[in-house]
């Protein structure tokens, strides 16, 4: 991905620091990109409740599937317009992690509030499409400047690699909301990907997907662990 020496400046759960880390290769990514689409179209395929709730706070099936939607419409958007999309600009701050993510959560907020009322299916459908496109275009743009973060640059290639953990993230959120697991069948991958593609957030040690879960926000024994702590505050009250 970079061809040069495989050494990325990255957080981790001890902060800001150089982390020795090899890029993913780019094939694997491309594979990884393309299991995550399907995995989503699949499981949407099986979805009948669409209020039913999913693991990203307030979020129905149908808001998920949104944001999916807003998603990879907004990718493929950065992606024509790199370097100096919205996304570039937002990280060319050099902002803290927390005004980051509170910059995108309310983008993604902003978003979903003006999508037109639709079906659940008709948004992975808007989904597909443009994950679709997004998949076609970026082999040629790989090595093109994505975006700089903290005077790093971070290819079209880094950036797949982000979207690979999107996907697989919210295969999994699909997958807990219908009472199922899911588990990609390249999590180590994941954990690269994640270094070189997500620079603003630490990931924490452990089992590959469950550190990717973790250090996403979510708990890997969602529902159970919620209704747990939710009873612990409960009791404690």
């Amino acid at each position: 991905m970079k061809g040069a020496v495989p050494v990325r400046g990255a957080q981790n759960a001890g902060g800001w620091k150089q982390v020795e880390c090899t890029p993913p290769d780019r094939y694997r990514v491309l594979e990884c990109y393309q299991d995550g689409v399907r995995a989503i179209r699949a499981l949407a395929a099986r979805v009948e409740d669409w209020a039913a709730p999913t693991p990203c706070d307030e979020w129905q099936v149908i808001d998920l599937a949104g944001h999916l939607r807003c998603v990879a419409e907004n990718y493929l958007e950065y992606l024509h317009d790199s370097p100096d999309s919205r996304l570039a600009k937002l990280f060319a701050q050099d902002a803290a992690t927390a005004v980051l993510i509170r910059q995108q959560a309310r983008q993604n907020a902003a978003e979903l509030a003006v999508l037109p009322a639709e079906h659940g299916l008709s948004r992975i459908m808007a989904f597909t499409v443009a994950a679709g496109a997004y998949a076609d275009l970026m082999p040629d743009r790989w090595d093109r400047t994505h975006l700089i973060y903290r005077g790093t640059k971070y290819t079209v290639g880094d950036h797949a690699g982000a979207a690979c953990v999107e996907w697989h993230l919210h295969a999994w959120d699909l997958a807990r909301a219908l009472g199922e697991d899911y588990r990609p069948e390249d999590s180590g991958l994941l954990v690269s990907a994640w270094h070189w593609g997500v620079p603003h957030l630490p990931l924490g040690p452990g089992d590959p997907w469950e550190s990717v879960l973790r250090s996403s926000g979510r708990s890997p024994l969602w529902p159970e662990e919620t209704a747990g702590t939710a009873r612990r505050r409960v009791h404690r009250s």
